[in-house]
């Protein structure tokens, strides 16, 4: 028996282990915002991990944002070296998991099973690759007992509000240097086809109106905020979303319609503040004072950030000139570039492969609508290396009755510990 053949028995070998790996990862409702459960689910790896012979270190990212004693940023890092030097080939998976939503018909942290579906809030994105990833490791590990090079996998913090507490503070502290970890895969659900090169840029910004508190049985004594942001949309509406969908990028981006600029109003809110659940009375009779928005703009390698923010500026000096009484406050809330890993880097060519090899048909190379902690092993780790390769379904992500195929897990942990053969086991090893 090769030992590709070895392998590949080594992971099927483990199907009920990887099903009851990823029902007790869902099951730790690591909820972010607020960023609850976070040292739990590192306690569960640490201790999953050290019983496959790693060595781990937990890290809380202190003062980052979010990160406080009622909710630490905590993230785990566990390293096995083999026997040989080498080069360090780092799973990377985020274990925050955003809010359940309405419209489900499962227990969204049940973890359940049906018909080969693990049903649950971060089955797809990401717990089900997370799941995949140590499968794919513990069943290399047991068929390659003398690689080269070191294996890493890491669990972190906070990838569903910008990473800050989690890749961004570890490259920040050095654990993404090239010169430590060579290859990094994440294994996030970009379909077990498909190699990620990388994704689009993302800028997120407040908008805020202003007016006068007034009654509201004589709304003309006063000057209503909402109103005010009525006009910002309408601008948004006959100006900035035409001139966004008129934009198209080389990038392979998915789905289709990410190929343009995009924008979404993320949230609005305007005059006085929902009441408690149990309030029963009714609303004071004001005109609101103050209303805001946060935007979403998603924006392609071909637009420059300075125009990103700089059309919208425009659209609101415009109102500002010709609308009377009009005031604004614009913050910038966050802003991330593109990132774009090189068609020819190891890592895809190496990925690419094992997917021919495993399903049978060429990968497909695409990049991702949303950023993902791409951006902070490229921009501050400075390890260009790297990409997003994992199960599931993408349109699945942060839906209602969300689920992973435990069919795709195994693949794609087939593609994942062929890698590893590639790139840490000598060729003659291989046979």
């Amino acid at each position: 028996m090769t030992k590709n053949t070895q392998l590949a028995r080594a992971i099927t070998d483990r199907r009920d282990d990887l099903i009851a790996l990823t029902q007790d990862l869902i099951r730790i409702p690591t909820l972010n915002p607020p960023g609850r459960d976070y040292r739990a689910i590192c306690d569960y790896l640490d201790r999953r991990l050290r019983g496959s012979g790693f060595e781990t270190e937990l890290i809380r990212a202190h003062g980052t944002p979010g990160d406080s004693d009622k909710y630490p940023r905590w993230n785990i890092i566990a390293r096995r070296t083999g026997g040989q030097p080498g080069d360090c080939v780092h799973f990377n998976s985020h274990t925050d998991v955003v809010e359940v939503g309405h419209g489900w018909t499962k227990d969204p942290f049940g973890g359940e099973l049906i018909d080969g579906k693990i049903y649950g809030r971060g089955a797809c994105d990401m717990k089900g690759g997370l799941a995949a990833s140590i499968i794919a490791v513990e069943a290399f590990l047991a068929t390659n007992p003398t690689f080269s090079g070191a294996i890493e996998i890491s669990g972190t913090a906070d990838e569903e509000s910008g990473g800050y507490g989690g890749v961004a503070y570890l490259a920040e502290k050095g654990y993404f240097d090239p010169a430590c970890v060579q290859h990094v895969i994440i294994p996030e659900p970009l379909n077990k086809d498909r190699v990620c090169l990388g994704h689009r840029g993302g800028w997120w910004a407040e908008i805020e109106t202003f007016g006068e508190i007034a009654h509201g049985s004589m709304p003309f004594l006063g000057d209503c905020a909402v109103r005010h942001m009525g006009a910002v949309l309408t601008e948004f509406e006959d100006k900035l979303y035409p001139a966004m969908a008129a934009r198209h990028t080389d990038m392979p981006v998915v789905p289709e319609g990410a190929r343009s600029s995009t924008m979404n109003i993320n949230s609005i809110h305007g005059g006085q503040p929902e009441q408690e659940a149990d309030y029963t009375g009714l609303p004071a009779h004001c005109v609101p004072d103050s209303c805001r928005i946060v935007i979403d703009r998603r924006f392609l390698a071909e637009e420059n950030i300075d125009d990103v923010r700089g059309e919208v500026k425009a659209l609101l000096e415009g109102l500002k000139a010709n609308r009377d009484r009009f005031d604004y406050d614009l913050r910038e809330m966050n802003v991330v570039l593109p990132s774009m890993t090189d068609r020819e880097a190891p890592v895809v060519q190496v990925i690419a492969a094992e997917i021919e090899k495993v399903l049978g048909k060429p990968a497909e190379f695409v990049a991702s609508p949303g950023t993902y902690d791409q951006k902070h092993i490229d921009r501050i780790g400075k390890l260009k290396n790297c990409i997003a390769y994992g199960p599931g379904i993408l349109e699945l992500a942060h839906k209602p009755d969300e689920y992973i195929g435990v069919d795709d897990m195994i693949d794609s942990a087939q593609v994942m510990a062929g890698a590893l053969t590639s790139i840490l086991t000598p060729t003659q090893s291989r046979t």
